[in-house]
């Protein structure tokens, strides 16, 4: 997109957990961090590696025709495959064995051994390979919440989508492209729950999505054994350039409380947020009462007020600055 503001994500080496929590953590901002040991994974895990070692246990995988999946339309189907032989498929650009197509796309985010109520955790769904990654203590233990395997085939790119959790996203294997959007950048996403419905980033059709060009873009390359620091409420899209594995380290940095302890996978609005988005729908519904010119008035009060009363201040400045030069 060369109409969109371009950002670079901010890169920093050989950073401890000191530096962290006092350099890059207060910002909220998404950061490159290079050279945090992250274990012999970097160098371990090749294909044959991880199949011998992952062996036959049977993983969930998203198969598609296409290498941009669409999680909102799902052009994507979910098949079972041993690990071993998911990790063949994924490495390969063409395939012998497959379900859909000789080029068909492989993605797999592992699941908790119970898929609705644990989250997933490396330790305890691959316990061998688990040995190989050594996981930043970056938070308190108490705060880890899942360790996601992340594996796709070259060339897969995932749906733009924030979680609601702080994460480090380790790119152990392969180099990988994302693209980051600030939570202040929501209203320009065409949103549909967390996933935007922008799904071509690269050439978007903006007379369909117009307001897609009013978000800053923010991209980093991420090199085998990189993290990316991505603050909760980030929007994120990533675009696999080459076969690679990465492992998703969320963690809550909100009170236990503020989560839905019925969420295995991490990504539910916080309660209190859910809360106030079935009130707005209820108060929609009310609002549909009055006159559609009725509707328009006291709708830009509401808009108004939540702007007086949630909006950070610099949020607000900005709004104010867009329409000043609209």
């Amino acid at each position: 997109m060369d109409c969109q503001e371009k950002l670079e994500v901010p890169v920093y080496t050989d950073v401890d957990r000191e530096t962290f929590l006092r350099d890059i953590y207060p910002l909220r901002r998404p950061a490159v961090l290079k050279r945090v040991p992250l274990g012999p994974c970097v160098r371990s895990w090749t294909v044959s590696y991880l199949a011998q070692k992952g062996g036959d246990r049977e993983v969930k995988v998203h198969v598609s025709p296409e290498p941009r999946m669409d999680f909102l339309h799902k052009n994507f189907v979910y098949r079972t495959l041993p690990f071993d032989k998911f990790i063949q498929r994924a490495a390969e650009a063409k395939h012998s064995d497959f379900f859909i197509s000789e080029d068909e796309s492989y993605y797999l985010r592992s699941l908790g051994e119970d898929v609705r109520k644990e989250p997933a955790d490396l330790r305890k769904q691959f316990p061998e390979l688990a040995e190989d990654f050594h996981i930043p203590q970056f938070f308190e233990p108490e705060q880890f919440f899942s360790s996601v395997f992340r594996i796709s085939s070259p060339g897969l790119q995932l749906w733009t989508h924030y979680d609601v959790m702080d994460n480090l996203l380790a790119q152990v294997t392969g180099r990988k492209r994302v693209v980051l959007y600030s939570p202040k950048d929501a209203l320009y996403l065409y949103l549909t729950g967390d996933k935007s419905e922008v799904l071509d980033i690269d050439t978007t059709d903006l007379q369909l999505y117009p307001e897609f060009v009013k978000a800053s873009r923010y991209e980093c390359i991420l090199e085998p054994g990189d993290l990316l620091f991505i603050p909760a409420l980030w929007f994120h899209n990533t675009l696999a350039l080459q076969f690679g594995v990465g492992v998703n380290v969320f963690w809550r940095h909100l009170p236990p409380e503020s989560y839905d302890k019925k969420d295995p996978y991490g990504n539910k609005d916080p309660v209190a947020a859910s809360r106030v988005l079935q009130s707005l729908e209820r108060t929609l519904g009310i609002l549909e009462e009055l006159p559609p010119d009725y509707q328009d008035f006291y709708a830009r009060r509401m808009v108004l007020r939540i702007q007086s009363r949630a909006y950070l201040r610099q949020t607000m400045e900005a709004s104010q600055e867009n329409s000043d030069t609209a």
